[in-house]
């Protein structure tokens, strides 16, 4: 097993620090970023090489990249950079939570995360550069596309097809049979029950606030 070059140094990138080190045998033996983004020679003691220079350090023959970046640009900003890297001829593994209990039917592609204590059934297909949170379901028979990014509790019933690209926050809900156009923004507590075009936002409306503050609700209420 070759040694991982984490590419990114932010917030997405420090939880996948925490994963490998902790919860896999893989070694992390660098951090790379654009040399834009290149503040230190080190990060969270691992040294730092730009990414014009990870093929003279860290040359694919040798090492493999796991691109740790989030969802900027709908995920864009991730799918150029494993793009690039696939390229230059690296591998990027996948990584797999131990205690994810994912099916072993399963088909992801590469560069994915699957965090612990999802909820993945048999005879699902996950495409490349998905990153799926713990707490998010992805029912029977359905099929996520490349780059696409599932939040913690966001529910993809059985025989969905999501589109590349696509975003699922938190608690939303896409219903059984649905196809989802690529590009997609479902936002948080959306419930989609019909098939939907590319590039379509689905917001739930946010709570409006009680009209009684917390001490008047609580003296008229039951609740203790």
């Amino acid at each position: 097993m070759k040694p991982l070059v984490l590419f990114g140094a932010g917030k997405i990138a420090e939880v996948l620090l925490y994963f490998f080190t902790h919860h896999s045998d893989r070694k992390i033996v660098a951090i790379c970023v654009d040399r834009e983004f290149m503040t230190e020679p080190q990060w969270q003691g691992l040294p730092v090489v730009p990414s014009d220079e990870l093929v003279k350090h860290y040359p694919p023959e040798t090492h493999e990249v796991f691109v740790a970046l989030g969802y900027q640009r709908l995920n864009a900003a991730r799918a150029e950079k494993c793009a690039q890297l696939r390229a230059l001829g690296y591998a990027l593994p996948s990584y797999v939570h131990p205690e994810s209990g994912l099916p072993r039917d399963c088909v992801i592609g590469d560069n994915c995360f699957i965090m612990n204590q999802v909820l993945i059934h048999p005879r699902v297909k996950i495409g490349n550069n998905v990153f799926v949170w713990s707490g998010a379901m992805i029912g029977h028979h359905s099929t996520v596309g490349d780059n696409c990014w599932l939040t913690s509790c966001a529910n993809i019933s059985g025989e969905v097809i999501v589109g590349e690209n696509c975003f699922f926050a938190v608690n939303s809900t896409i219903a059984n049979q649905v196809k989802i156009g690529k590009d997609c923004f479902i936002g948080a507590n959306a419930l989609v029950t019909k098939c939907t075009g590319d590039e379509q936002v689905f917001l739930a409306e946010n709570s409006k606030p009680f009209r009684l503050n917390t001490h008047q609700f609580l003296r008229m209420s039951r609740f203790s």
